[in-house]
């Protein structure tokens, strides 16, 4: 009996998730199938399953059935692929993948029979045949599946090698009573896909294509074929198409079905999960707003504490609690950011540090029984080592088997894109390096083809050259593919019981960590919680700051007990004297700060919403500012709208508002109008929408509200409801912003050490916080042996401390070498140039690197100067060993000329990235100021529309997706920054040399509006020869 094409489902299909093994993401696959008439399909990648939530959620939007496996690797090359029938069988492919992974080298994968055996349960093994297949390893999987969960699987790509392996496969199957089934081998979804698999393999194997032979595909036959033709190639063998159908029967798992469990918390005895939630939670408040609790604090409570027990969620916050325990037993700064600064709950834990009831704050935003998926608490701690301690408390504390990093899945991006192709195909370094970077700077205009030809004809490239033409053709295609897996940048998951059971676990490639196979999307789609514990550099900087502070100014500070509105913290940030604080340092901020003038806390809670996509999207951002300036007046849609939008004068900023929004007009509830919120987010159901839209102008008809009213209404929200900003969020934000504030302000020399020795974080380089801390007054002393640590520390100096850089950011030196120089200074102190050498034993470049950063001055009898001392290292023994260790130098006398100051500028920038003396500008002031150029403090005081001309370092290039192809530039000068605009079409013409120039000049008329200055330029070139290697880099966003 022929056999149907409705009998047939492709079981072997692998996806760009086998990494260089695929060519198509798993949406691709599914669409495919689909246009195909397909009704289900498997996804088996190789050695894990990181696609399977991806494409679980394809097949079912297309109608598919979806079909989930794995391949691993067993002794004897024996690689079956492993399709799951159940829970059990789910739970024992993780556990298989988990194990595979588990050994030292990350990437390695090995398990043995008796772990396959062990692990078996639930699943069907497909056995390909191919050149591998061998019948000791059949027999020995026939042992441990029997004939009906053991197959052997034909494919026929009209290959003859293939054709022999199969006709191979299928007598040793029967000979063995092994059942055969067909399949596809899909390697890819459609034929054309073939050129990046060929790519991909060439990558894998480490080849080029015209060198890569008998390692690429015969044809393009492994692609995803249709039904029809299946069982047309298998019309001899109509019974290997049906067991297709038969397998694929059996298979019946889904992930809903995961079984994952959050951890219940241990509690006191007598007490359950939530009661000692409550209780902690009133015991917090008392601490919070005093005692006895006012009505309004009490009500809210209780009404959080009723849904989080009703929801089954008292463990969470109880867990979330616990860590935040853990962090403040550690002496860390700690604090809850995002929606959760809306519970005042949380708030009572100590979890956040902003009163939602104070600030009126909803709590729906986030949590609501409406939402129907857990929330989402993120935890800001001190970056680096203190954040570390507290994720692997979380590991010990759960287990090895019970908590996770959530993966980041890295995938090609531009450059990389472009690298990685044009060594497939043999390009020469040069080109590669030239097209990378083309078309890296072109971001988001590749969009159109011609943007992308025209830049490349103005490079002196030919689109149009067949090679150039299939490079382009394959950075197109593996753009966006996964590369490899990465990990979360701080999302933890825990699990009762075995979390390896629900998700395959393998080691992170940082010691310690392990990470889960799907990204935290996956994980929160598919219920499985997560806790973000994210290090925020900005506490790291301030934990640095405050015993500093106390050390050499004797003074405490209590970051939570500052003055809440310093008149001369306020002051500064009204100036837009912000460099290195937290949230308001960046361009756009500080181009904010002057015209909103913030003068109390909210105010800052606002200016940190406002510059963002939302506002900006929105068109919000003037209409506030112009109301603030008194420039045009507070208007609402509608009355009813004045008590939630009059704080911001009318204007929606921020996502709590859109809620009561739909509240008050519309009728919703507090769960309804955050499901409203998200429908018209970022994941947007049409559907959905227009069904809650319906129900909003139905809910402002009821309540008297006319069309025009209502249309306003309805576009505010969505506009704002995909890149608006939760007021608790940015409330959270603002209390760092004001402390960082603050410190700069009153303790800048601390506050300067403190960022960097956190750095890297931030909006700027570490030569521009120290040039801004040379203007308000703080010594900064350069590197020196004889008294910088590793780190930046303060030194002494009558009433302001000055501070020391430390031996970190001394080019290639190395930082065991740094700590040996602070060890052996503080057992003794360093007797002359060759006694250090003879202790430290530096090498090569790192003594020639100090030497020439004048870091060997203060030595006893050492070299002054900079050349002079370069001389002398040459004639220094540095092997502790030798008979000669510590003997001065016989010709220390140097015969070379001394750095110029510019060159000593220079040099600093080029060995440290920073100077403590003068700004490279200083030197060319002279000369620029012959030529009629201001510097940035004279543009700062110049005429609105006056013409100017200035000059600087490059320290900001931005075109951000909202700016419609504008470009912002900020110059740094040794008098302060200022700042330039170009029109799409001057940036077109001056992008080359904004790409590689770092220093500038430039000339335009003048915007100088509300103490906010801007040159319009007109006309910009590079200044001087200055290699762009020898200053700092920008910050560049694209």
């Amino acid at each position: 009996m022929s056999a149907h094409p409705t009998d047939y489902v492709e079981l072997r299909a692998r996806s760009a998730f086998s990494f260089l093994e695929g060519a198509s993401e798993p949406e691709g696959l599914v669409e495919c199938a689909a246009a195909q008439g397909h009704r289900a399909l498997a996804l088996a990648d190789r050695f894990g399953v990181y696609g399977i939530p991806r494409f679980q959620r394809a097949a079912r939007s297309a109608g598919l059935r979806p079909i989930v496996g794995a391949r691993v690797a067993l002794p004897g090359d024996f690689t079956p692929l492993l399709l799951v029938e159940s829970r059990r069988g789910w739970q024992n492919l993780c556990r298989l993948l988990s194990l595979g992974h588990a050994g030292p080298q990350k990437g390695d994968f090995a398990l043995s029979w008796e772990t396959f055996e062990e692990h078996a349960a639930g699943l069907t093994a497909l056995v390909h045949a191919d050149a591998r297949l061998q019948r000791p390893d059949l027999d020995r999987g026939l042992a441990i599946l029997g004939r009906e969960r053991l197959w052997v699987d034909i494919s026929r790509p009209r290959e003859r090698e293939a054709a022999y392996e199969s006709r191979r496969g299928a007598a040793l199957a029967e000979a063995l009573g092994v059942p055969v089934l067909a399949s596809g081998d899909v390697h890819f979804a459609r034929p054309e896909d073939r050129r990046l698999q060929d790519a991909l393999t060439c990558l894998r194997t480490g080849t080029h294509l015209e060198r890569a032979g008998r390692r690429l595909l015969a044809n393009a036959e492994r692609h995803l074929h249709a039904p029809r033709e299946m069982v047309r190639r298998f019309a001899d063998r109509p019974e290997w198409i049906r067991a297709t159908r038969r397998v694929a029967e059996r298979c019946e798992f889904d992930l809903d079905d995961l079984g994952y469990r959050f951890p219940e918390f241990p509690v006191p005895g007598g007490d359950s999960q939530p009661s000692w939630l409550r209780a902690l939670s009133f015991e917090g408040a008392r601490g919070r707003y005093g005692h006895p609790l006012s009505g309004r604090v009490r009500r809210q409570l209780e009404h959080e504490l009723a849904l989080i027990e009703k929801l089954g969620l008292a463990g969470y916050f109880l867990i979330v609690h616990d860590i935040v325990r853990f962090a403040r037993s550690q002496g860390m700064l700690v604090q809850g950011r995002g929606s959760a600064a809306n519970s005042a709950v949380c708030y009572a834990l100590g979890i956040t540090a902003v009163d939602p009831v104070g600030m009126d704050l909803l709590f729906e935003r986030f949590l609501s029984e409406e939402r129907g998926e857990w929330p989402d608490i993120d935890l800001d701690l001190p970056s680096g080592e203190r954040r570390e301690s507290v994720i692997q408390y979380v590991f010990a504390k759960y287990g090895t088997r019970g908590a996770a990093m959530t993966a980041n899945v890295i995938t090609y991006r531009t450059k990389l894109a472009t690298r990685e192709m044009g060594k497939v195909l043999g390009h020469e370094g040069t080109l590669i390096d030239r097209l990378a970077a083309l078309l890296a700077n072109l971001g988001d205009e590749r969009e159109d083809p011609r943007n992308t030809r025209q830049a490349l004809r103005r490079a002196g490239i030919d689109p149009d050259v067949p090679a150039i033409a299939h490079w382009l053709f394959l950075i197109d295609r593996i753009e966006g593919l996964p590369r490899h897996l990465g990990q979360h940048s701080g999302g933890v998951v825990i699990a009762a019981g075995a979390l390896d059971e629900v998700v395959p676990i393998e080691p992170a490639r940082m010691a310690g960590r392990r990470v889960v196979q799907w990204d935290k999307d996956d994980c929160a789609a598919l219920g499985i919680i997560k806790i973000d514990l994210l290090g925020l550099g900005m506490l790291a900087a301030l934990e640095e700051t405050l015993p500093l502070i106390r050390r050499f100014e004797g003074v405490d500070i209590d970051l939570a007990h500052l003055p809440p509105d310093d008149p001369a913290t306020y002051a500064m940030i009204r100036r837009a004297d912000t460099i290195g604080t937290f949230q308001i340092e960046s361009r756009a901020q500080m181009a904010t700060l002057p015209r909103l003038k913030p003068r109390c806390f909210y105010d800052l809670v606002v200016e940190i919403a406002i510059i963002r996509p939302g506002p900006i999207m929105g068109d919000m951002v003037h209409p506030y500012l112009n109301r603030r300036a008194g420039r045009e007046p507070v208007t609402y849609a509608h009355p009813s709208l004045e008590p939630i939008l009059a704080r911001t004068l009318g204007v929606p900023l921020f996502q709590e508002q859109l809620l009561r929004i739909a509240m008050t007009v519309g009728g919703f509830s507090g769960g309804e109008a955050e499901e409203l919120r998200r429908a018209m987010g970022f994941k947007r159901s049409r559907t959905r929408m227009e069904s809650l839209e319906e129900r909003l102008r139905k809910g402002m008809s009821e309540r008297g509200l006319e069309r025009e009213a209502q249309d306003r209404i309805v576009q505010q929200i969505t506009s704002f409801a995909l890149y608006g900003f939760p007021e608790s969020h940015s409330a959270s934000f603002a209390l760092i912003a004001y402390a960082s504030a603050y410190l700069k302000r009153h303790h800048p020399a601390a506050f300067l050490t403190g960022l960097l020795n956190a750095w890297p974080m931030g909006f700027y380089h570490p030569a521009t916080l120290i040039k801004d801390a040379q203007r308000h007054a703080v010594e900064v002393r350069p590197i020196d042996v004889t008294c910088s640590g590793a780190r930046c520390g303060l030194e002494a100096n009558g009433k302001r401390p000055a501070v020391r850089l430390g031996l970190r950011f001394a080019e290639r030196l190395r930082e065991q070498t740094a700590r040996r120089i602070e060890a052996e200074r503080s057992a003794r102190p360093f007797a002359s140039l060759a006694d250090w050498a003879a202790r430290v034993g530096p090498a090569r470049d790192e003594i020639d690197t100090l030497a020439e950063l004048g870091a060997l001055a203060s030595l006893p009898g050492g070299p002054r100067q900079r050349r002079e001392a370069l001389w002398q290292v040459a004639g220094v023994e540095r092997d502790a060993e030798s008979l000669f260790a510590g003997a001065a130098p016989r010709n220390p006398t140097s015969p070379l000329d001394e750095l110029s100051d510019l060159e000593a500028t220079l040099t600093d920038y080029r060995l440290s990235g920073m100077t403590t003396g003068p700004h490279l500008l200083a030197h060319l002031r002279p000369a620029l100021r012959r030529r009629g150029l201001l510097a940035a403090r004279e543009v700062q005081s110049a005429d609105d529309g006056s013409f100017v001309r200035t000059a600087g370092h490059v320290i900001v290039r931005q075109r951000p997706g909202s700016a419609r192809g504008f470009c912002f530039l900020t110059l740094e000068d040794e008098t302060g920054t200022s700042n330039a605009v170009l029109t799409p079409d001057v940036f077109q013409r001056f992008r080359e040399v904004l790409r590689e120039a770092a220093l500038v000049e430039l000339e335009g008329p003048l915007q100088n509006v509300d103490g906010v200055a801007h040159v319009r330029v007109r006309s910009l070139q590079a200044l001087g020869a200055s290699r762009p290697s020898d200053l700092p880099s920008a910050h560049d966003y694209r």
